[in-house]
């Protein structure tokens, strides 16, 4: 696939999780087209196995991680080397339960505490470890990009879909601390989400949902590519809906149409403290 905006990142480490399909094959290969050296990760080598043998010597190492494992996580980041830009994209899907999640909603009475853990597990303590495994680094070299795949707000709050919804939530709000935490450090971090349903295999083939009128995995592939380059430097704090980027427009014509701060702003605006507001940091 070719694409409109393409940085130069020859020489940068990214690192990106749920690499094998869907969402995480498109970043593999339009980071790769960046010229930057990338580590595609899964939960199992399904996939990883054919990712290696398309870009055999182009820079890519695959690797099976369990992001649940804060040991795993941390060992793959060291095996990594470098880690320059790093992309929390992996997530358990409601198809966990069963496919037909999406006709028949999925009630309290059908998620095990197993189940729960293993949600937040893969979709927030996953993205937390390995931004603690990467930051360091970044912060000697004054330069990193984390960038957070959560959801939208519907399906956040959306009854009878919060195995999945409520991590995901939590991670935006992660996501915003870790903005302003690092942002004098030369680290941003911003959230893209597709915007709607997505034609991968996140979505069952039992779905009654027309499959064509699905947003395209590789919408989410420009919106990253910017907010890695030069031009976006500054940029932190922001959440991206890929199906509103619009890669023929101008970059602020794009960014006017997709761009908003991540989580919610407005309700933290005016807090109750003692003693006046509270230390931001």
């Amino acid at each position: 696939m070719r694409w409109v905006l393409l940085p130069d990142l020859t020489g940068k480490g990214v690192f990106i999780t749920g690499a094998a399909g869907g969402i995480g094959r498109i970043l593999v290969d339009a980071f790769l087209s960046t010229g930057a050296s990338v580590t595609a990760t899964d939960i199992s080598d399904d996939g990883l196995n054919d990712l290696a043998a398309i870009h055999a010597g182009d820079r890519l190492r695959v690797r099976v991680l369990d992001v649940g494992s804060s040991l795993d996580c941390q060992g793959a980041i060291n095996e990594a080397g470098q880690v320059d830009i790093l992309i929390n994209n992996a997530g358990a899907s409601m198809g966990l339960i069963r496919d037909d999640h999406l006709n028949r909603l999925v009630g309290l009475d059908e998620v095990t505490p197993e189940l729960w853990d293993h949600f937040v597990g893969t979709n927030l303590s996953g993205p937390w470890y390995l931004t603690k495994a990467c930051v360091p680094d970044m912060r000697s070299r004054r330069w990193g990009r984390i960038i957070n795949v959560t959801t939208s707000f519907f399906t956040m709050l959306r009854p009878m879909f919060h195995p999945y919804g409520p991590p995901k939530a939590a991670m935006e709000a992660m996501s915003a601390g870790h903005a302003g935490e690092f942002a004098k450090h030369g680290i941003t971090v911003n959230v893209v989400v597709p915007g709607g349903p997505t034609d991968t295999p996140m979505v069952p083939a039992v779905t009654k949902l027309d499959r064509d009128l699905m947003i395209s995995p590789s919408a989410m592939a420009p919106p990253m590519l910017w907010l890695c380059s030069s031009d976006a430097d500054a940029v932190t704090g922001n959440r991206y809906v890929a199906a509103k980027w619009d890669d023929a427009a101008s970059i602020m014509d794009a960014r006017a149409a997709s761009e908003a701060p991540i989580a919610w702003p407005e309700l933290a605006a005016s807090p109750i403290w003692p003693d006046g507001n509270p230390d931001m940091g």
